[in-house]
């Protein structure tokens, strides 16, 4: 904050009488943005958690996402191992120092496991996504040292673990999830909202994969 301006600031404070941190004060804006008009927001994913889970594998196959439910996360590090062994890859996997993943049983499999962001030779990286939106089939994934972004982009094939939990109806249930997880002050820089793998229609019309990201994304959805 410029020094004039914490000058202004401070001397509307003293006008009011108040320091700005006073309970009562914070308590009524929080009420007042928590009551405020909501927008539009579609039926579709207003559903039960099976009715999401159902919606979201719908939405996300439908644009060529691929799609597995594991009863438990302990079942993750053999499903890596035979999505990367059925598509001719070779058994490496990078990840970010997310503690979700780096605890699992990498060791219970053959698979090179390394860690930190990708610089762009690697085929294959996974990640772990903080909500599933289930109205567009849609992954959420913030920023930073535990899940980085260009893991997202730069490798060929995208692996995605999403808790079932974690789907919500809509995209406008995300934020005050968010916003509850960091708090003022810890918000991740990035939110990457991903819907199926990079895709291009620019020439004549024709979808093709991988255009701008990943040709292929894989997720494997938590149920237990």
């Amino acid at each position: 904050m410029t020094s004039s301006r914490a000058t202004i600031l401070a001397s509307i404070r003293r006008s009011l009488g108040v320091s700005g941190d006073e309970r009562m004060r914070i308590a009524a804006v929080e009420e007042r943005i928590e009551r405020a008009p909501k927008g539009l927001i579609p039926a579709r994913g207003q559903r039960d958690a099976a009715g999401k889970l159902a919606l979201f594998i719908e939405k996300a196959e439908g644009v060529q996402a691929s799609v597995i439910s594991l009863a438990d996360a302990s079942a993750v590090p053999e499903a890596v191992a035979t999505y990367l062994r059925e598509n001719n890859l070779p058994a490496a996997i990078r990840m970010g120092e997310d503690t979700r993943l780096k605890t699992l049983p990498w060791d219970k499999t053959t698979l090179a496991v390394s860690h930190g962001r990708s610089l762009g030779l690697d085929l294959a990286a996974i990640s772990h996504a903080e909500a599933g939106v289930a109205e567009t089939g849609t992954l959420v994934l913030f920023s930073g040292a535990e899940n980085p972004t260009t893991l997202n982009f730069l490798p060929d094939h995208h692996l995605v673990v999403l808790n079932a939990a974690d789907i919500t109806g809509d995209l406008e249930s995300v934020w005050p999830r968010l916003r509850k997880m960091y708090g003022k002050g810890g918000m991740p820089r990035t939110v990457n909202c991903i819907t199926g793998p990079s895709r291009s229609g620019d020439i004549e019309q024709t979808i093709l994969l991988g255009a701008h990201g990943p040709r292929s994304l894989h997720i494997l959805i938590i149920e237990g």
